[in-house]
C-alpha cells in the first residue's frame, strides 16, 4: 500500500475565474500529487460581506489588470476564459446564488458529478458568455455534464430547500472561519498543521507544502 493521500479542501464558486483556474490545476495534479481533493462550493458574496471586502472589478485599476492577468493565465494554464461581454451585470448584478446551492445539492446527492458540472457552469460564464441564473441554463450544464433530465430536475427543486441553504451557508462560514477574504482558497490538511492558501497563484507555495515540484 502506498502513503495515504494528504486532504485538500477547495472552496470555490464559479463566478470566480481565479477559482476555475485552481480548480483546473488541482484536478490535474490530484494523483500526481497523491491528494483527496474535496470540493467545496460556497458562495463569494457571502465571503465578501463577511470579510469586508470588494470585488476586484469594481476598482479601476485592478480592472484593467484583470483583464490583461487572465488572457495570460487563460493562455499558460489552457483553461478558456473570455469574459463576458456585460461583465457588470453578469458578475456583480446577476450573481451565482441559484448555480452554487445546485453544486451544493448535487455535491449532497450526486458528488461523484460535482467535478464535471461545476466545469461546465464555468464553461457557460466564463467561456461561452451563458446564462447561469435561469434554471434551463442549470439543467443544460447539467446534462452536458452528464447527469439525467430528471436528477437535475430533482436537485433544481431542492434548491429552495433549507438542507440545501443551510449547506451552502455552513461552507461559506467554514471558509470564513479558515480566514477566507475572497475565492479561491485551499486548505492544506497536513499531518498535525492546516494551511489556508488564497487565489490561484500559490500553487507552486502548495505543492513545497507537499513536497513536489510543480
Amino acid at each position: 500500500m502506498g502513503p495515504v493521500p494528504r486532504t485538500l479542501e477547495l472552496f470555490y464558486d464559479v463566478l470566480s475565474p481565479y477559482s476555475w483556474l485552481a480548480f483546473e490545476v488541482l484536478c490535474r495534479y490530484k494523483n500526481i500529487w497523491n491528494i483527496s481533493l474535496q470540493l467545496q462550493p460556497t458562495l463569494i458574496g457571502g465571503i465578501l460581506r463577511e470579510s469586508g471586502n470588494q470585488p476586484p472589478a469594481m476598482l479601476p485599476h485592478k480592472a484593467v489588470y484583470l483583464r490583461s492577468d487572465l488572457r495570460l493565465l487563460s493562455q499558460h494554464h489552457q483553461v478558456p476564459i473570455h469574459f463576458p461581454k456585460d461583465f457588470f451585470s453578469v458578475i456583480l448584478k446577476k450573481g451565482s446564488l441559484t448555480a452554487m446551492r445546485f453544486l451544493t445539492a448535487v455535491k449532497m446527492e450526486h458528488p461523484e458529478l460535482l467535478e464535471k458540472v461545476s466545469r461546465e457552469l464555468w464553461m457557460r460564464v466564463w467561456s461561452r458568455d451563458e446564462d447561469i441564473t435561469e434554471p434551463p441554463s442549470i439543467l443544460a450544464a447539467a446534462e452536458k455534464a452528464g447527469m439525467s433530465m430528471e436528477q437535475a430536475q430533482e436537485l433544481l427543486e431542492r434548491v429552495s430547500t433549507p438542507q440545501v441553504k443551510n449547506q451552502l451557508k455552513e461552507t461559506t462560514e467554514a471558509a470564513c472561519k479558515y480566514g477566507a477574504f475572497g475565492l479561491p482558497v485551499t486548505v492544506a490538511h497536513l499531518q498535525d498543521e492546516t494551511h489556508m492558501l488564497f487565489g490561484s497563484d500559490r500553487l507552486e507555495l502548495l505543492a513545497h507544502l507537499l513536497e513536489y515540484g510543480l
